[in-house]
């Protein structure tokens, strides 16, 4: 064994290791140091393993006299028959797949092969199967020369580069090992990261992190056997820069061939290594659609910070001419917000300059004032420049889509007991302007202060009081009544009673509210106020039993429910109304003492409520497999307070609501809800949901919903909701491979994706999304149709394509935001959650 002595106490092997142990590094230097004999008796067994694992970076390597100093014996013969004492094994930390520079330097180096010869400290030569090994860097030649003041390695004959993951194989190599600065003549390369490869004239290693290769090609394609095949892909490039820090490549002077398509010549060309983000140009965006016509759009993605990033979306619309558009995003220690807008400078279409703005953000922000502290602080804001915004540009945030855009701002300060919160709220309401019936908007509240003090279990008593002050403004000309101020209390004090068993909980409440109107009510008033008390009890019982059913043990409850609710009847009916409505009728409502929400509207009860709930909780993990319900409403007296426009409530014996919920395996889920009418036997509301899904990239999920003409509903619907991703192969028979989430089923694979609501009263689809996604071996296509109704008589169609080259970029515009968006459990074919590790292509 040549010893290579100097600070990083440097060591090479003499012996060539036997093939069938190479694949097993750490076995192979066991193995060396107990069965090879005298010339690895320099060494003793625990030694030889601790080296190897300073060699390979495992661990720190402890401060030790160099051998020359203080040099190890040959231990005695051991006699005859006796077992020689096992290698005591040194605690090392786990497996490192990076390893730090601070501690590459102290790395020693082996260097093995059938010859070796050379000066101790100066010069080692090995030939015949040479290997030097050095942290994370392994090389590999017929022979190799390692200068030792210079830490430089000179390899010739079937050389093979592994750093860190990263392959390289060639006829010559010459770099110094520690820097790993260098060049490599003729080699074939593999990343590790996203597993591309190719082949050049030269690679210059600038570090262990940057280098340039000359005359390259570029590809993620697998190699096939048979001498005419050829990648799906390729890139060419007279140099490729890669910088492993940014995981980034620049290719110069490109061309990009796809399939037997003429190659795309491409001056300059930025792409990933990984999935991380990196600043630069996005490849280009192409779309169609009957809006904007064909429509290119070149991205700017600027990485700013860890936590704050921006992208720039320039386009040009034929139908429309120059869009500047962007979103900004950012993440700090205690809030977090984004903002998204667009500018048109002039569109040719509407002949003027039109813009959107979308900006949200949520956190906490420190007010430096003693006794005050943190306030919280929240905003969503949306404005855009024309009532048509959203027919025209349905793309740039789903926020600006709707017909009533707000810019709602709050802050907030709570302490102990008490709270505190101002909010100011303002609409825009976008008018169609195609049509002469106006859209009532919605109140503005500018301000709106609401201050709240709560005690919980004081003597068993729970009490609070919420006092709210609101300024509402809107256009009276569309409302048809007085803007106002109001002011509004409500205190209320609960006696809970809980037991394992059961609960009892009495509730007294007390709604007092004042009204000043900026002009007369039809009676003359200019002022109001009201106050109403109500008196609640809620009860229940939780009985328990084991049960099985279809083979399976479970623990199966029932949990009838009683709650009575008294509110006497106040006139309220001649207020207007400002941020109230009906309730939905639903198995959280049917348990609440008003009908309506909001504070215009405190509903006059006298009534019980009973229900019941049977759930099936599995025996071993408590999951929830079924749960069944039923709730009824029994009215003792009419309800007399009703929304303009309303009638009294008469019958005394409410909807019956029904509900089921069976999640009895992973692969199926059931879910439905029921309002039926006894007395004219029918269905009020039906709303039933299934979802098959059993196993990766197959879901199929459904929904009915009905609803029918009631008091409150004045326009039926029936619709079909369908969603869906699964793979077409599998009808003849081809079930793909089980490469788990992220990984795809294996090339060739075609999938249909889509979901679509159609309209059964109508006999119209709404809104459709669908398409097919191709996943070959190197890359996935893509095309997805979009319809989204814009009017009774109108929609918005465009066609989405996208051609995913893996391991390198994405181009075309990006359907997968819309599926995802879309489709309930979509999964992407390509979704990488780790980061592979350099033990992957170990060495």
């Amino acid at each position: 064994m040549s010893r290579l002595p100097g600070s990083s106490r440097r060591r090479a092997a003499a012996r060539r290791s036997p093939p069938a142990l190479r694949k097993t590094p750490l076995a192979l230097l066991a193995a060396a140091a107990l069965l090879q004999g005298a010339p690895l008796w320099a060494q003793t067994g625990a030694d030889a393993i601790s080296d190897a694992l300073d060699a390979e970076g495992l661990r720190a390597a402890p401060t030790r006299p160099d051998a020359s100093v203080a040099p190890r014996t040959r231990p005695p013969a051991a006699l005859p028959g006796a077992v020689p004492d096992a290698p005591v094994l040194r605690a090392s930390p786990l497996l490192r797949d990076e390893i730090p520079r601070d501690d590459r330097r102290s790395l020693p180096v082996y260097v093995t092969g059938d010859r070796t010869v050379g000066q101790t400290g100066l010069t080692t030569g090995v030939e015949g199967d040479a290997e030097l090994r050095r942290g994370d860097t392994v090389i590999r030649a017929d022979k190799l020369e390692y200068d030792q003041p210079t830490d430089r390695a000179t390899a010739t004959g079937n050389v093979r580069i592994n750093q860190a993951g990263n392959q390289f194989e060639g006829p010559a190599a010459d770099l110094r090992v520690e820097s790993f600065e260098g060049t490599f003549e003729q080699p074939r390369y593999k990343f590790l990261q996203n597993g591309a490869y190719g082949e050049a004239r030269r690679v210059d290693f600038i570090d262990d992190e940057n280098m340039v290769i000359h005359d390259a090609t570029y590809t993620t394609c697998r190699r096939r056997p048979g001498d005419g095949w050829v990648p799906d892909w390729i890139l060419t490039a007279s140099s490729i820069t890669i910088d492993q820090g940014a995981d980034t490549g620049i290719a110069e002077d490109a061309k990009l061939r796809f399939k037997s398509l003429p190659a795309v010549p491409l001056p300059e060309l930025s792409f990933p290594l990984t999935e991380k983000r990196k600043s630069g140009f996005l490849p280009p965006v192409i779309a169609t659609g009957n809006v904007n016509g064909v429509e290119t759009i070149v991205p700017y993605y600027w990485d700013i910070a860890p936590n704050r990033d921006a992208t720039l979306y320039p386009s040009v619309k034929t139908k429309r001419g120059v869009d500047l558009a962007g979103e900004f995003r950012y993440l700090e220690d205690t809030y977090r917000g984004q903002v998204r807008g667009n500018w048109v400078p002039y569109d040719t279409l509407r002949e003027r300059a039109r813009w959107g703005l979308s900006a949200q953000q949520t956190g906490l922000f420190d007010t430096g004032i003693p006794g005050i502290g943190a306030l919280g602080l929240a905003y969503n804001i949306n404005r855009v420049s024309d009532d048509d915004y959203w027919r025209d540009f349905s793309r740039i945030s789903p926020t600006l889509m709707t017909r009533t855009l707000p810019t709602d701002v709050n802050l907030n300060w709570g302490r102990n007991d008490f709270s505190v919160a101002l909010r100011t709220l303002k609409w825009q309401t976008l008018q169609d302007t195609r049509t002469t019936t106006a859209i009532v908007p919605p109140y503005d509240r500018m301000p709106q202060l609401t201050v709240g003090y709560a005690k919980l279990d004081q003597a068993g008593f729970d009490y609070s009081v919420t006092t709210d002050f609101t300024r509402f403004e809107a256009n009276r000309a569309l409302t048809n009544q007085p803007n106002a101020k109001r002011a509004f209390a409500l205190g209320q004090i609960s006696r809970p009673f809980i037991a394992p068993g059961g609960f009892f909980t009495p509730k007294l409440q007390f709604h007092a509210t004042a009204y000043q109107f900026d002009e007369a009510l039809p009676n003359g008033m200019t002022s109001a106020s009201r106050s109403v008390p109500t008196a609640s009890l809620d009860t229940g019982l939780v009985f328990e039993r084991d049960a099985n059913y279809f083979g399976r043990s479970f623990r199966q409850t029932l949990e009838p429910r009683a709650f009575y609710v008294r509110t006497p009847y106040r006139d309220q009916n001649y207020l207007p109304v400002y941020d109230t409505s009906y309730s939905d009728f639903n198995f959280a409502s049917i348990w609440t003492e008003n009908a309506y929400i909001g504070n215009d509207r405190i509903s006059d009860n006298n009534l019980l409520t009973l229900g019941t709930t049977t759930r099936l909780l599995d025996a071993d993990t408590g999951a929830e497999a079924a749960r069944f319900g039923i709730a009824q409403r029994l009215r003792f007296e009419d309800q007399r307070v009703t929304l303009p426009g309303g009638t009294v409530a008469t019958d005394r014996l409410s909807d019956v609501l029904l509900g089921a919920s069976v999640n009895w395996t992973r692969q199926w889920a059931l879910d439905s809800t029921f309002q039926y009418n006894p007395k004219t036997d029918q269905s009020i509301r039906s709303v039933v949901g299934a979802r098959y899904n059993p196993g990766d990239y197959r879901v199929v999920s459904a929904a009915y919903r009905r609803q029918r003409v009631t008091s409150t509903i004045t326009t039926p619907s029936q619709l079909i909701d369908v969603g869906w991703q699964w793979p077409i192969n599998d009808l003849w028979g081809d079930r793909g491979l089980d490469l788990g989430a992220g990984r795809g089923q294996g090339p060739g694979r075609i999938y249909s994706v889509g979901r679509m609501n159609y309209n059964i009263d109508d006999s119209k689809l709404v809104n459709m999304v669908a398409g097919f996604e191709y996943e070959g071996d190197c890359w996935i296509g893509r095309i997805v149709v979009q319809r989204q109704q814009t009017s009774t008589t109108t929609a918005n169609k465009s066609v989405l394509f996208q051609i995913e080259f893996l391991g390198f970029s994405r181009v075309g515009s990006n359907p997968l935001v819309v599926l995802r968006q879309n489709i309930p459990r979509y999964q992407y074919l390509r979704d990488q959650v780790t980061s592979p590790s350099r033990f992957s292509n170990y060495d």
